[in-house]
């Protein structure tokens, strides 16, 4: 626990949450030793709890660190909100850049949040000379999946189809994201080329047909995860699915995936790691209280059996988010980036 104006707050909690005075009045109700799945939702509906309060999500990357920008780009052309994306040109003046693809946490419940993306993990990213295009999709409350992984497909086949009109080098598109973004990254990379996946009697069309450019390429070239649920057969203790009031259980459907196998090992990427992966770099805190630290671990070794180089971040006492967005974390995801862009 924690003193501000006055009041016990939980230490745990996001430090732009306990500079809200009305946010503050709202955390004292809880005990700090609030069951993992209420944090998880306090943290990933943040945005919009702040909002209403009267807190402002950045608007993107500072001025200073990029050139130029297109604010909400409709990637699917159907003018929702959900399939807006922001692209950014970093300061450093090239020809063309090579760009990688961010996307925020919301435990899938948010569909425009990607400024805050851009502002935390795409600023290092616009310093080190890519183009970050930070995307929006649809939240697990508008549709169920495979929306969200279909929805960053389309932004990727966008940014491959258009790359000349935003001076974009498509021979290399990397991705990352955090929290769900993460999964949603993760997800991304291991299913390059894949249209569909099958589980028992449960089949999805994982590329989807949203958007004009369904001949243009959805593959990425590199992945970096921040603290992302890759294996939900395996987020309770480490052991067992969560039950039907988790995140996961709104991104099925609501329905409660003790009781769903099948949509469990389909919302879950580590089942889908093969020899044909792009590399990965997985970063992830020892301390993180809302995505235990055990599913980059098991993401580890699902990429090590498969033959495919995985970079494994431990960070001590990170949280979800504090103590992993560090300047040297940073360092290291667009120092990834680079070797990656070379070979």
């Amino acid at each position: 626990m924690n003193s501000l104006h006055g009041e016990e707050v939980c230490t745990n909690l996001p430090r732009c949450f306990l500079n809200n005075p009305n946010f503050v009045t709202l955390a004292n109700t809880m005990h700090c030793n609030m069951k993992k799945k209420l944090l998880t939702l306090l943290f990933s509906l943040g945005t919009m709890i702040l909002t209403a309060q009267g807190f402002q999500m950045p608007a993107g990357p500072g001025e200073g660190s990029y050139s130029r920008s297109w604010r909400d780009v409709n990637y699917a052309s159907d003018g929702m909100e959900s399939h807006n994306m922001d692209i950014y040109l970093p300061k450093e003046q090239k020809n063309k850049c090579q760009a990688i693809i961010v996307i925020y946490g919301s435990a899938w419940f948010s569909n425009n949040a990607k400024a805050m993306a851009s502002a935390s993990i795409g600023t290092p990213l616009l310093n080190a000379g890519y183009a970050v295009i930070s995307i929006n999709h649809r939240s697990s409350t508008e549709a169920i999946w495979p929306a969200q992984i279909q929805d960053v497909k389309a932004a990727i086949r966008y940014v491959r189809a258009n790359a000349a009109r935003y001076d974009i080098d498509p021979s290399f598109i990397g991705i990352t994201g955090f929290s769900s973004g993460g999964h949603l990254a993760t997800f991304a990379g291991v299913t390059n080329g894949v249209k569909t996946l099958t589980a028992g009697d449960v089949t999805v069309d994982i590329e989807g047909t949203v958007g004009d450019y369904l001949s243009a390429g959805s593959h990425v070239d590199a992945v970096v995860d921040w603290f992302g649920p890759v294996d939900m057969a395996r987020m309770s203790n480490c052991e067992a699915p969560n039950d039907a009031s988790s995140p996961e259980a709104v991104l099925i459907g609501k329905k409660d995936p003790r009781h769903e196998p099948d949509w469990v090992k389909l919302i879950s990427p580590i089942n889908f790691v093969d020899e044909d992966d792009p590399k990965i770099l997985i970063i992830h805190g020892d301390a993180d209280n809302v995505v235990p630290h055990c599913q980059s671990l098991y993401l580890k070794t699902a990429y090590d059996r498969a033959g495919v180089e995985a970079i494994f971040i431990s960070v001590p006492d990170g949280g979800h988010g504090p103590g992993c967005f560090d300047a040297q974390y940073f360092q290291k995801m667009t120092d990834f980036f680079t070797i990656q862009s070379s070979n």
